[in-house]
């Protein structure tokens, strides 16, 4: 398999790519736990089927000790007890967050109560953010068709 268009080397999407690489930072340098960005970033992009950055993320999440149950058990994590309760907060976050379609009321108030009771608010501005972007990452990959499969730990910086 083969993307169709090549997002680093397209003039356009080259500046839009290396901005949102920029937007991401400050999620990255938050309080926010390392963990808990991986899992929400494999959750999103279970739900929007991006093969990419399923493979980018759980290898980046492995790569820093994440254990094989957990990484497999993130698409049934409300039946999983592997999970802190701050943790599927968070990934509840993330389903609401990117099913917004699928519901008029977007985030729910019960939602957004667990995440409040567990993190604070540099860490749901941070929440908000890698939700967006992780997005935003899944549809440009599933948009070109990026091949998932060869990323390894680390290759993009």
């Amino acid at each position: 398999m083969e993307a169709r268009l090549n997002m680093f080397e397209n003039e356009v999407t080259g500046k839009f790519v290396k901005r949102l690489i920029a937007a991401s930072r400050p999620v990255e340098e938050s309080s926010l736990p390392h963990a808990t960005q991986e899992l929400v970033k494999i959750r999103a992009s279970q739900i929007n089927g991006c093969g990419m950055c399923l493979d980018m993320h759980t290898k980046d999440a492995a790569a820093a000790g994440e254990t094989a149950v957990r990484l497999a058990m993130v698409a049934a994590w409300r039946e999983a007890v592997v999970f802190t309760e701050a943790e599927r907060a968070a990934l509840a976050l993330a389903e609401e967050g990117t099913r917004l379609a699928d519901t008029h009321t977007g985030v729910t108030d019960e939602t957004w109560a667990a995440v409040r009771k567990h993190y604070d608010d540099e860490q749901i501005g941070a929440l908000v953010a890698l939700v967006a972007t992780i997005n935003a990452w899944n549809r440009l990959n599933v948009i070109v068709r990026n091949p998932a499969g060869e990323y390894q730990p680390g290759m993009f910086g």
